[in-house]
């Protein structure tokens, strides 16, 4: 296994809602170009499709493992088998199911912060907010963080091993 090092996100942290919905409020990009294509490219992962968010605002879509996948442990998923989403309604922030390690690099490195229900206990520490993706670089670390969800989803990347990083 290999750590995730992530490089720091460029200038301060977006501002996010205290309370549910869990929404980013400001530095949205211009266009959701960068976001569609992160479900898009979870869709091209053995065992995926994307479907509307069952928890999400409305006109969210989310990766979702098939019934035939095998799944990782409980928190590597949000409700159902689904294991992240990204919003709709001008919010470009997503939601992800993080092993420990990728999830602390994330809010470390300044990608992302707890999801608001994890600090009120209702939810399990791996749910993380990644802030908007405000260009294709930007895009690029969000879709490495996805990539992890996916594998903790699919049990590649337990809890045992989950601190060590991702395979």
């Amino acid at each position: 296994m290999r750590q995730m090092d992530l490089p720091p996100r460029v200038g301060d942290r977006p501002l996010a809602t205290a309370a549910l919905p869990h929404s980013q409020l400001d530095q949205q990009p211009a266009s959701t170009r960068d976001l569609d294509s992160v479900p898009a490219e979870a869709a091209t992962r053995p065992q995926v499709t994307i479907q509307p968010s069952r928890i999400a605002v409305e006109g969210s879509r989310a990766p979702v493992l098939t019934d035939e996948a095998e799944t990782g442990p409980p928190e590597a998923f949000m409700i159902g088998r689904e294991f992240c989403h990204g919003h709709a309604g001008g919010d470009s922030s997503l939601h992800a199911a993080l092993p420990p390690h990728p999830a602390r690099a994330a809010q470390e490195a300044g990608w992302g912060e707890p999801h608001y229900p994890v600090h009120t206990h209702r939810a399990p520490p791996s749910i993380t907010m990644l802030y908007a993706p405000r260009d294709e670089a930007e895009r690029d670390v969000i879709l490495r963080l996805v990539r992890a969800s996916y594998q903790f989803a699919l049990g590649v990347v337990d809890r045992a091993n989950a601190d060590a990083g991702m395979p």
